[in-house]
C-alpha cells in the first residue's frame, strides 16, 4: 500500500475533485472509476468526495487500486488522502509497489 496526502489550494471544491477524476481515468488505457460518494454536511459548509478507481499495472502483471478522499471543512481547506493498493503478487508479504507508486505519481502530476 502507498499514500499520499496533501492539502489543495488554488481551485474550488468541485474543480479539484473533476480535475482529478477526470485526470486519473484519460492518464491510464486501463484506468476506470470503479465507484464514488458524495457528501455534504446539513449547513452545507462541509463536504467529502470519495472516489474508487482501478487500472492494470504492467510492472506487477495484476491490477491495482485507487481511492481518493477529497475533504473541505468549514473553514473551506481542501485535503486530498490518496491510498493505492494492490500492486503486489506475492502471497503473505508484498514483493513490489511499483504499480501502487506509479498511480500515485500520477496524483502528483495532476497538482
Amino acid at each position: 500500500m502507498a499514500k499520499f496526502e496533501t492539502v489543495l489550494k488554488d481551485r474550488t471544491f468541485d474543480e479539484w475533485v473533476k480535475r482529478l477524476e477526470d485526470g486519473i481515468v484519460n492518464g491510464s488505457v486501463t484506468a476506470s472509476l470503479e465507484d464514488k460518494s458524495d457528501f455534504v454536511s446539513a449547513d452545507g459548509n462541509s463536504r467529502v468526495s470519495v472516489r474508487v478507481f482501478e487500472r492494470y499495472s504492467m510492472a506487477g502483471g495484476n491490477r491495482l487500486s485507487l481511492n481518493l478522499t477529497v475533504f473541505q471543512d468549514e473553514t473551506g481547506e481542501i485535503r486530498l488522502s490518496a491510498i493505492a493498493s494492490g500492486g503486489s503478487n506475492a502471497m503473505f508479504f508484498k514483493i513490489n509497489t511499483w504499480g501502487e507508486e506509479a498511480f500515485l505519481a500520477r496524483i502528483q502530476e495532476l497538482l
